[in-house]
This record gives C-alpha cells, structure tokens and sequence, in this order.
C-alpha cells in the first residue's frame, strides 16, 4: 500500500516535536540580536545611519521575539516577516528619506561617473579617505543608476546593492529547488524541519550582520549573494556556472576571492580535473577580464586604491577599523602592518595546504574552509569591519540551508516515482489510470 507524501512528511518533520514542547531558539536568537542591535545603535556615533538602524532594528526584534513566544511554531514566518520590516525595510526607508547613508554608496558612485569621464573609477590623486576606491571594478556597475536618475531613491547605489543581493539569492533557492514537483520557483519548498526556500530567505536577511548592511549602504550582500549562488550550483554539480557567479563577485569585490581556490580544489576532488578546470576558468577569468581595462588605463590608480588601501598600506589609513588582533597589532607592534601581511601570508598558507591534506568534498565542508579563511583575513587585517562578519556568518548557515532544500528536492522526485501507478498483471502498460 502506497503511503501518501504528504503523511510521510508529517510523520517525519520534527518541527511538530519542537513544536510540542522541544527546547525554542527563535525567540532567544530574536531577544540577542534585538539586545545586539541597539548596542549598535547605542554606542555609534550621534546623527549616523548605523545609529538610527539600531535602534529601529531593537524594536523590529523585540516585537519580533514576542510574537515568535507565541507562536505555536519556532521559525515561523510571521517572526520573520515582522524581523525583516523592523531591521532592514524600515531602517532603509527611512535612511533613504533623510539621505543618510555608508560612505560606500558616494564613493561607488562617484566610481561610476569617473569610469565613463576618464576610463577608470579610480582617482589618481586621492588624498584624503573619501578619495579612495577599495572596490574592483566590477562594483562600479551599482553605481551607473546615479549617472541616469541623479539624487534620487531609485538612482541610489544603496537600492542596487539590495536588488543584487536578492537577485542572487533568489536564484540560488531557484537552483537548488530546480526539477521539483512542488514548482519552479522554488520558494515555496520545503527543507528539513519545515522551511521553505522563501521563509529561509526571510530569515536570513533578518541577520543582523544582513539586514545591517542593506538598510545603510554595504557593498557586502550582492558579493556574499553570488558566493552563495555559486554554492548552489556547486551543490549540483555544475563547475561552469559556478565558477561564473564566483568569478562575478570576484568582479566586485577581494573578499570574494578565497573562494575560487576552495571551490576548485572540491570541484577537482569529487567531479574530476575538467570540472576544476571550468570553475577556475570562469571565475578567475571573468575577475581578471573586468580588471584588465580600468588597469591598463592607469595602473598606478589601480594599484593604490585596489590593493594597497585595503591592506592599510597606503599613504591614508583606511577608514575600515576594529579593534580586532591586526589592529591591535598595527598600534603596539614595531612594523605592524609588515606583521599583519605576514600573518595573514601565513594564514593563507595554511588554509592552502589543508586543502591539498584534506580537501572538502562537498559544499558544506567547502564553506566552512572558507569562512575559517575569511575568519582568520578579517581577524589579523590592520583595516577591517566587525560587519565583515557577514561573510563567515553566511557561509556557516547557506550551506547547511541549502544541503537541506536540495535533499527535500531529491526526497520529492523519489516520491514521485513511488507514488506511480504500476500496471496490474494482465493489463496494458500503456493505459492511462483512467483508461
């Protein structure tokens, strides 16, 4: 006797069970980052956006918390929804309204209108931070909106940072929900314990170390989106699509860079030397093709802004500062910023060899050498963001996200398979049921 899908999965989700009395995260979580956030917001600066997300966003949790107390389920969407509104729609439609906004979204701009006025976006004097342009070349492309629709909402870098952070993590959920029997958007797929692709969206942009950098200007959700669409596809197996969207936000930004030798090595592991071989050539080289241009022009702009204003090695000190072990390191060590490139040299080299010892043979070990990676650079770096976070955070929760919506994807064609007909003895195969 066949046993429906849907009592199979009820019989086997355990949200019921944590529903029934199990031990509740969601509510905590929500009471911490609602705590978190308006120590953000408390401890900022007066009159910065990072001072009016805090607050909004302590509030948004709080409500959250509350309704997620009450509610019969832990995760549910309601909470979420509620969390999303309050840490990142509010706080950016209200920055968008007073004009407050990350120094990012001015200097991706002011990026785009050099690029199309002398070729690169790049100032070849810069003096004082402002100047400076730390971003790949790629990243200019957020700012060509400005250039149309001048000072206003829709012009604004900020918004399409947003729209390609949630382009890519859409179609990341796409991908792995791909060939479903529940459709194609796949937003509505269940994973383990419930989830659907659309409520683990929601509840990963209600991060804090998310929903921060949406409402005031980061440039890190569309880079940390196309790490996580290249993981998708890296889930399936597809080396040449992965290594594009990896090679797009290696277009945009250093931090993606990591990523490339991680994935190639687990591509090479479990697909074989050819798949290795696409995701190598379509990442480094879509990176290296968008570079080639704006270097050419003026390398020694390139390499001022690119390269050694990053590593606090130029002239201005960057305005990236945490009090993390690089800075620490720059301010009480004899030649601390030689220190910290060694540091990080090394880091880097151990992170390699353990790749080549053993190597990740899935994604999820492979986002987890990659944020250890990305732990160790934002740690020991002399200009670096506590909001850098965001890069470690993801990758530690994406993947185990995504392994999940994939196998819910696996367990449904399985039960689609099951649950056909077979033709009784004696009858022909080729009638319908209803023939």
């Amino acid at each position: 006797m066949l046993i429906p899908a849907q009592k199979r999965r009820s019989d086997a989700d355990p949200s019921s069970a944590s529903a029934g009395g199990g031990r509740r995260w969601d509510w905590p979580v929500l009471l911490v980052c609602a705590v978190s956030s308006l120590a953000v917001g408390l401890s900022s600066p007066p009159d910065t956006s990072q001072q009016a997300w805090g607050i909004t966003a302590a509030a948004g949790y709080l409500v959250a918390a509350l309704v997620a107390l009450k509610s019969a389920k832990p995760w549910a969407r309601i909470p979420a929804v509620i969390s999303v509104i309050g840490a990142a729609v509010m706080p950016l439609l209200y920055l968008t309204v007073i004009s407050k906004e990350q120094m990012e979204v001015g200097v991706v701009e002011r990026g785009a209108d050099l690029l199309f006025s002398s070729g690169t976006p790049y100032n070849a004097a810069p003096h004082i931070v402002a100047d400076f342009n730390p971003y790949l070349p790629g990243m200019t492309l957020f700012g060509i909106p400005h250039m149309l629709f001048g000072d206003t909402p829709l012009g604004s870098a900020r918004l399409w940072f947003l729209l390609g952070f949630l382009a890519a993590a859409i179609c990341a959920v796409r991908v792995l929900a791909r060939g479903s029997k529940s459709g194609s958007l796949g937003l509505n797929e269940n994973v383990g314990g419930g989830m659907t692709g659309g409520l683990g969206l929601l509840w990963l942009i209600a991060c804090p170390l998310v929903a921060l950098p949406i409402a005031i200007g980061g440039v890190d959700p569309p880079v940390i989106g196309l790490i996580c669409l290249a993981l998708a596809f890296a889930h399936r197996g597809d080396a040449g699509r992965a290594g594009l969207a990896l090679g797009a936000a290696a277009a945009l930004k250093w931090t993606a860079w990591p990523a490339i030798p991680v994935l190639v090595v687990m591509f090479a592991v479990v697909y074989g030397k050819r798949a290795a071989v696409k995701c190598a050539l379509g990442s480094i080289g879509l990176a290296v093709l968008s570079a080639i241009p704006v270097a050419l022009v003026d390398g020694g702009a390139f390499y001022q802004n690119v390269v050694l204003y990053p590593l606090g090695l130029g002239p201005t000190a960057s305005s990236a500062q945490s009090p993390l072990l690089g800075s620490l390191i720059v301010s009480l060590v004899p030649n601390g910023k030689a220190v910290t490139v060694v540091l990080i040299g090394l880091s880097a080299l151990g992170v390699g060899i353990s790749l080549l010892v053993r190597a990740p043979r899935n994604t999820v070990a492979a986002a987890n050498r990659l944020a250890l990676g990305l732990i160790l650079a934002i740690v020991l770096s002399p200009a670096t963001r506590i909001g850098y976070l965001i890069y470690p955070v993801v990758l530690l929760v994406w993947p185990r996200f995504a392994a999940g919506l994939a196998s819910r994807r696996q367990e449904d064609d399985h039960e689609a398979a099951v649950d056909v007909p077979q033709p009784r003895k004696g009858t022909d195969a080729a009638l319908t049921p209803n023939g």
